[in-house]
Order: structure tokens, then sequence, then C-alpha cells
């Protein structure tokens, strides 16, 4: 309570009104997948450009000594190109691999420079000390100039212009309290490199392109033994490595994360990778696998959708997708998760979460990997297997809408994704209430924070019902918790909704009619 000490006037404000509850995102996606380089923890990506600077571009990596298809740069690019906005992107890479701090890295006098991430691409990269162009005379700055050259092309540190990515930082200093201080410039702006500054002094000038791990000293770049499942699922953090979080995990504390996706889930045993994500949706309820069907999956009816989700946090599409490769120009078979994904993200943005992804164009593909014919499709939407098909005069289309839960209440992925978002909206929007005092006014604030909230989606149709009473319900009172409750600490609010539901199945019954007139004579 305020003091009213002496006389006058007092003006104070007051908290009357509700809480108003903003609606979540559902459109941001974390990707997770093999890479041709990068960090191992989860990062932000706005655009495809943006992952290349980062991860690299299309790549091939080694199991069992063979060449196999990393899939994440293909996947990346289809969901921008089908409007996905943004994105949380995890690279997988072998445990073995060495700490991102110590690999392909090499240590000048005062300067410490590692690959941001472990594999054997770190050694693509080269690195020149020069002088700075500023400020002549002034040896705290100096200029450093990072190079990388991509595995198709080939490696010239005699020739830095031949290079795929150039990053080049100019005027950096050494002493820690300026503003241009090396370690700070560097470490936020770079893509290809992590420094250090183990002790204080001058860094020297090289002599030309240095590459990382080509000095005695250096820590040369690997990519270890193969990958594993384990290395998908990633650890939380390794005190010893200094890496983590990785993998699922990493994507698990990013609370943004709406959809999960991992375009390589068939590297291993069908349905492995599948199983981790479903869990992890299962688990933390707050977000949606989208899954693909093997490259070369069974005949229909005698496949199944793998990732089976019980309360419905997971969808499986089928089949692949026929794209022209940018580096041959000739038709690649891609999983469709990446794809399905910027559906998702363009369906939400241009209507709402309670609109079923469905009956959208694929775009940027070139073709199907196989068509699917209705009789076809009869056989695998039951089952929760959601089909791409060729419509002529339409395109390419997603056509199904299904999760992979067995349960009809949770069988449609719009419903799912609808309590997905109102859940977490409300979760997020009514944390003002924890330890605020549990009686009738509180509990009437809470009321009408929710009402309001979801007054507000039925008005974009997203709940059904010709009345809100019809749409929703909010409980808060002496009837949702007892005396025990109120002592013990317990608030308890119940909510109803009634989902708007797609219409799968569109029906005309047309029918015969003979039309008849009746003859009248005037007087």
């Amino acid at each position: 309570m305020p003091e009213y000490l002496y006389p006058g006037v007092y003006v104070e404000e007051i908290d009357t009104g509700n809480k108003p509850i903003e609606g979540v995102s559902t459109s941001t996606v974390g990707f997770l997948g093999i890479a041709e380089r990068g960090p191992t923890t989860a990062m932000f990506i706005t655009s495809y450009a943006d992952f290349v600077r980062s991860f690299g571009s299309y790549y091939q990596y080694k199991y069992k000594n063979t060449p196999a298809q990393a899939y994440l740069a293909y996947s990346v690019e289809g969901f921008f190109l089908n409007g996905g906005l943004r994105c949380w992107v995890t690279r997988v890479t072998s445990i073995d691999a060495a700490n991102p701090a110590a690999t392909a890295s090499t240590t000048l006098a005062n300067i410490k420079i590692s690959a941001a991430g472990p594999g054997l691409t770190g050694n693509n990269i080269g690195y020149q000390v020069r002088a700075a162009s500023g400020a002549p005379g002034d040896n705290t700055l100096f200029r450093l100039t990072i190079f990388y050259w991509s595995p198709q092309t080939t490696v010239n540190a005699a020739d830095g212009t031949t290079a795929t990515q150039i990053e080049d930082f100019d005027n950096v200093s050494t002493n820690p309290n300026a503003s241009t201080y090396f370690k700070a410039e560097i470490n936020s702006a770079s893509n290809l490199v992590v420094v250090d500054q183990p002790a204080r002094g001058t860094i020297a000038a090289t002599a030309g392109i240095v590459m990382l791990g080509a000095t005695a000293g250096d820590t040369k770049g690997s990519d270890g033994a193969d990958v594993v499942e384990n290395d998908f699922t990633g650890i939380d953090y390794d005190p010893v490595k200094q890496i983590g979080p990785t993998g699922l995990t990493a994507l698990s504390k990013t609370d943004d994360v709406s959809i999960l996706c991992c375009p390589d889930e068939h590297a291993f045993d069908r349905g492995t990778i599948a199983g981790l994500l479903t869990t992890q949706c299962d688990t933390l309820k707050d977000r949606f696998a989208i899954l693909s069907s093997a490259a070369q999956e069974a005949k229909p009816g005698n496949f199944s959708p793998t990732g089976i989700s019980q309360r419905g946090y997971s969808a499986f599409y089928y089949p692949w997708l026929n794209i022209v490769d940018p580096k041959t120009s000739l038709i690649t078979l891609i999983p469709p998760a990446g794809h399905i994904a910027g559906i998702y993200a363009r369906s939400d943005n241009n209507d709402n979460v309670a609109k079923d992804p469905a009956n959208e164009q694929i775009a940027g593909i070139d073709s199907l990997q196989l068509a699917i014919d209705n009789q076809t499709q009869a056989q695998l939407n039951p089952i929760g297997i959601n089909c791409l098909r060729f419509f002529r005069g339409q395109g390419n289309l997603v056509w199904g809408g299904r999760t992979t839960s067995p349960d009809p209440d949770w069988k449609y992925i719009s419903v799912r994704r609808l309590f997905i978002f109102i859940e977490k909206s409300i979760q997020q929007g009514t944390q003002w209430v924890v330890f605020e005092p549990n009686d009738e006014p509180t509990w009437a604030r809470v009321r009408r924070s929710v009402s309001d909230f979801l007054t507000g989606l039925w008005m974009q149709d997203m709940l059904q019902g010709a009345t809100k009473d019809q749409a929703y319900f909010v409980r808060c009172d002496r009837t949702t918790m007892t005396q025990s409750d109120i002592d013990n600490g317990r608030l308890i609010v119940i909510v109803g909704i009634a989902p708007v539901k797609p219409a799968e199945f569109v029906i005309f019954r047309i029918g015969q009619w003979t039309g008849g007139s009746s003859v009248t004579e005037g007087q």
C-alpha cells in the first residue's frame, strides 16, 4: 500500500483491465540434419543464403566408406521456396569429431583461430593476417581475412580469389577495452571461424594465406566415426570438450520451434529418427513433427507410417520429390519434409493454423517420384499416410491432412496444431497469474483473459459455432477446484473448445428432378 504522509492530491495507477493473451508463432521450423560445415548448436536462419553462409551448400558425406547424400540443404531451400520465413538449424556430426573450439585450429602469437564447427571441411579454411588499412603505426590494429573453399572446388592457398567464401575483418583491435576488439567483432559476425586471445600482444602478419591444420601444432579437422543415432539425439553439454547442446537436445531447448523436421531421417533404419522426433513432440507437447517416407518404400498396402504418435503430434508424407539439381542440372530425388514445412508456414501466414495445410501447391520441384491415383490413396489415407499428387491443370498438390494418430479425436493435422497453438498461447499469456491471490477477483480476471483470447479465435473462424457459447467455455470457480486445491496453491481452469475440422470428403448428392408447370385461365 502507498503511504499518504502529506496533504495533497495523489495520482495512482491501478490495473483493472484484462491481461491480453497474444498468440504464439506456429511456423518456426527446427531442422536437424547433416551439413557441409558449421556449428553443431542451434542457429537461427532467415533465408537460404543465410543457411549457405553458415552451413554450406549441397553436400555428400561418407557413411561406411560409401558416399551418401545429405538432404538438409535441399530441404531448407525447399522450405523457403514454399513460403517459410524462419527456422532453427542444428547440424549433426559424429561425437568423435573434434571439439569445435579446437578443430582445424592454429595458434599464432596472441591469437587462436578455429573452424566454427567440427569436420574435415574445416581444413579448407585459410587465414591471412595483414596490417590494418587505417591508423598506420598503431600496432594494436590488424586485418584478418578468412577464406573457405567448398569440397567441390580446388583449394588454392596461393590465390584467395578462387575461394568459395571470403570474410574480411579490417581495423580490428587487440585491446579488449576497444569497441573494435577482434574477439567480439569476429565471433559475432563470422560464419567460418571462432577466434580467441590466449595472451595480450601484437598480432604479426602472415606470409600469404595459411591453411588451418597445415602447420605444426595445428589440430586437423576430422569427421570422426560414422554418424549414428545418438548423434541425432545429441547431448546437453560436454564440459570437457566444451560443446553442446547438440542435435535434438538443442532443439528441445529452443522454445519458439513449433515444427520439427529431419530431412536425413532415413540415413539409418526405417523409423529410427522418426521415432526420436515424435518422442520429443509427444513429451514437450508444443511442437509437431513432419515425417517423410523412405526413398524406396514397399508397395502401397504393404507399408505403414513411421513415427506414429498416439496423440497426433506427427504427420507422414509420401512419395519423394524430383528436383533439378543446381550442381548438375540433373533430376535428383529428395525427401518432401522441407517443402512441406514451408507449406505449413505459408498456410499459417495466409490463413491460420486452423486451416489444414492441404490442397496446397508444392513449389520448387520438377515432378513427384510416383503418380498416385484415387485407388492407391484409398489404401493409404485411412492409415495416416498423406499423399502428394499431380492433378492436370492444378499441378503438384499436398493431398492429405491427417496425423499418424489412430485416435479419431486427433486424426487431423489442423486440430492438433490448433490445440498446440491455444495451449502454448494461454501458458505464456497467463504467467502473471502465478503467486496472485487465489480468490474470486483473480479467477474472474483469468476467465476474462482466456475468454477474450478465444473470442478472437472464434471471430477468425478458427472455432466452430454460431455463437461464442457454442465455440468454447471457460470455467474457473468453486466448481473447478476444492478448498484443498486452494490450500495447496492450485488454481484450476477448465477450457473447452470446438475446433473447426477440414472438409476432407466433399459429397454432392445429385438426383433427377422433373419440373412442372401450371396453367390457369383468366376471365
